[in-house]
């Protein structure tokens, strides 16, 4: 088992951690606490094997707990802010997790951790992921205005890129997101949704029909733009019978 810590001064961002963690079988949760010193005694008694840790922290920031715990556990990084990727990676952290964070990113990126950890482990398969059910049950927390969103992904019609902001489209409500196209990218998982323009990402299962270079989901009608073309129309055409 990798014994793993998750530290984020967001209850939130805990809870959804917790249970993605409860889901995989190598991994044992010792501990989530919004307490970045509570957290740094446990990695440094050597109790902890993998620590899941949020950059930005009021008491002591992401980057700091990396410098002073010097390497006594391996890090992921978990945050909404993409510049501090490369400062984390000079301090050999094994990932980087941009939220929200989708559950299929959270896996791949804990079987790295595990190849690393572990090398003589063979990594653990994605139980069933393909599974409608799976899907059905999954879900990401966007922050709107006042709140912040819960977003089941198969409720998700397509989303469109506002410049700094983005729209997703449900069957019931149009939700905006501070937030941009490539981080939803990475956030969602593949098998389930495209990229198809620098500006919309659809669901592939809410496409009702595709007219040369135009997708239709509803009575919106939704361009492919060239720099796309070629990838989706490969998955479409997999998906002919």
């Amino acid at each position: 088992m990798i014994r793993c810590l998750v530290v984020d001064d967001e209850p939130l961002a805990l809870n959804i951690l917790e249970d993605y963690i409860s889901k995989i079988p190598f991994l044992q949760l010792v501990k989530a606490t919004t307490n970045p010193i509570e957290a740094l005694t446990l990695v440094q008694d050597g109790t902890i094997d993998l620590v899941f840790l949020d950059v930005q922290m009021p008491e002591l920031t992401g980057i700091q707990f990396l410098k002073i715990a010097n390497g006594k556990a391996k890090v992921i990084l978990t945050t909404a802010y993409s510049q501090y990727a490369l400062e984390g990676y000079e301090l050999d952290v094994i990932d980087y997790l941009l939220k929200p964070i989708a559950f299929d990113r959270f896996f791949k990126s804990v079987q790295k951790a595990q190849t690393v950890i572990q090398p003589a482990a063979k990594p653990a398969p994605l139980a069933e992921p393909a599974k409608q059910d799976d899907f059905a049950s999954d879900f990401i927390f966007v922050k709107t205005e006042h709140k912040i969103q819960k977003v089941y992904l198969h409720d998700i019609l397509f989303i469109e890129g506002l410049k700094d902001y983005i729209s997703i489209f449900t069957p019931a409500e149009r939700i905006i997101t501070l937030q941009n196209m490539k981080k939803m990218e990475d956030a969602l998982p593949e098998r389930h949704f495209i990229r198809v323009h620098k500006s919309y990402i659809v669901s592939i299962n809410k496409i009702d029909s595709i007219e040369r270079s135009r997708i239709f989901i509803g009575d919106k009608v939704i361009p492919v733009g060239d720099t796309y073309r070629d990838e989706f129309f490969k998955i479409v055409d997999g998906k002919n019978i």
